[in-house]
């Protein structure tokens, strides 16, 4: 008689594990899923438009050097001639209109760029740039060129494009819509891809939705850092959250200083008016200006901009926003050529450097070549991840059911405890970004609306589906 062995208490089968307890933030995941959902369909367009403009030009800075080089580029020389004698051939070539500014050649065969405003024809924000030889004094062209960074034709249409599709201020909204919105879906994307089982990210040996989700959430994680930084910097200059932020930076006492233009004032925003009208040589010349400048360390690339009347100084301000950035600028008497005052950017205040960093960076200028390259990369990403959104808001639908939406209620959900401070931050949140904001109000208006109809449907005809 055989007797079974004893089982011992090693041995005994282990208790299952207790299911692990829902986290109290699990209730937001519907929340997030539902605004990720609907903002994503909603402001996709306007970030499709924004993405390809901004790949357009990211790729500009590169193909202007091609397109222009004629202009922008001379043969290497000996000795580059007097800044004076190269302002006069411009002004030889080219009588109408006042010179706004002069840029010396910043690098052995760069031309020298001789700026005219109220040159007929012009656009009145922008200026007629002629292109002078600095070893021959040859005007080797001219052609229009707007903003800080010297934007020649074609970057200037496809830049303008990017901003206000060509429709002028109000066209400007687009983007603005755009930028705010973009960290709000990236945002959600982010939670919702943490918040999902590491099996269900998986990419590799799946198909379908379920593929088409894995390739858009592992896309938008590596890219998010990408577009919460576009965001952010794309509102720094828009027309209604931008003038919040700088309200804001003003109210701290981080408002992007000036030199000032007349002797012995303070840093102020007076100096930026200096150079609307005159003529380029007054008092000692623009040679000795050019002298005084450097003397004061001020070397290329450098923009020499005259007075804007007998009562102004010139103002030699640096222009170079690629890194290191250069951008110390000063203040010269006209009559003896001393310097008045000196504004260095080490002094400028943080968030005044911040902002000049984000929009050199957001507009790829700061690291050059390899800015650009990123800024290509972030588009391209963000196109690719439209693309894959739309595609798997078709696979959503069931049947006839196309693109089947997220159910409604999810906020019914979340803890009080939660759920307020989370209202309360949206709300500041849309007062500083108008864009944000308003949309978002209105649509839970609209929604709420509509669900209380499908409610009221629903209790009239019992067995109909909720909406």
């Amino acid at each position: 008689m055989s007797i079974a062995p004893s089982t011992s208490t090693d041995e005994a089968p282990k208790a299952a594990a207790p299911a692990p307890s829902p986290s109290r933030w699990a209730p937001l995941r519907p929340l997030v899923l539902r605004l990720h959902f609907y903002a994503g369909l909603v402001v996709a367009p306007f970030l499709l438009v924004a993405a390809t403009t901004g790949l357009l030009y990211a790729a500009s800075f590169q193909a202007e050097k091609i397109v222009y080089a004629d202009e922008m580029t001379v043969p290497v020389g000996d000795t580059k001639l007097p800044i004076s004698e190269q302002v006069a051939a411009a002004r030889e070539a080219h009588p109408d209109g006042t010179v706004s500014a002069v840029r010396p050649s910043p690098a052995d065969d760069a031309s020298t760029r001789v700026l005219l405003s109220g040159v007929e024809g012009v656009d009145d924000t922008h200026t007629l740039a002629v292109f002078v030889d600095p070893y021959t004094a040859e005007v080797r062209g001219a052609l229009e060129q707007y903003g800080a960074t010297g934007a020649l034709p074609l970057r200037t249409w496809i830049d303008e494009f990017h901003r206000d599709l060509h429709l002028g201020e109000n066209g400007r909204l687009y983007s603005e819509f755009a930028a705010s919105w973009l960290w709000v879906i990236a945002g959600g994307g982010v939670v919702l891809w943490l918040s999902r089982r590491r099996a269900l990210r998986r990419v590799r040996r799946t198909s379908g939705r379920r593929r088409t989700l894995g390739l858009h959430g592992t896309v938008g994680v590596w890219a998010a850092i990408g577009f919460f930084f576009l965001s952010a910097t794309g509102l720094t200059w828009s027309t209604y959250a931008g003038a919040n932020i700088d309200e804001l930076r003003t109210s701290l006492g981080h408002s992007t200083p000036s030199v000032s233009a007349t002797a012995g004032g303070d840093h102020g925003g007076h100096g930026a008016a200096a150079g609307s009208g005159g003529n380029a040589e007054h008092g000692v010349g623009l040679d000795e200006i050019l002298a005084s400048a450097r003397a004061e360390g001020l070397d290329d690339p450098v923009e020499v901009v005259p007075p804007a009347d007998a009562s102004s100084a010139y103002v030699v301000k640096q222009v170079q926003r690629s890194w290191p950035e250069k951008q110390d600028s000063v203040a010269i008497d006209p009559a003896t050529g001393e310097v008045t005052d000196v504004l260095r950017f080490d002094d400028y205040p943080l968030l005044a450097k911040l902002t000049r960093w984000g929009i050199d960076l957001h507009t790829g200028v700061l690291f050059g070549l390899v800015n650009q390259i990123a800024l290509m990369l972030l588009a391209l990403s963000l196109i690719v991840l439209i693309v894959l959104g739309y595609r798997m808001w078709w696979q959503r639908g069931r049947g006839s059911a196309f693109g089947r939406p997220i159910p409604r209620g999810a906020w019914q959900q979340v803890p009080p405890q939660i759920l307020v401070p989370l209202v309360a931050v949206i709300a500041v949140l849309g007062y500083f970004v108008p864009l944000l904001g308003i949309p978002l109000a209105a649509f839970i208006v609209v929604d709420v609306v509509l669900g209380e109809i499908a409610h009221r449907r629903g209790r009239r005809t019992p067995g109909n589906a909720q909406a």
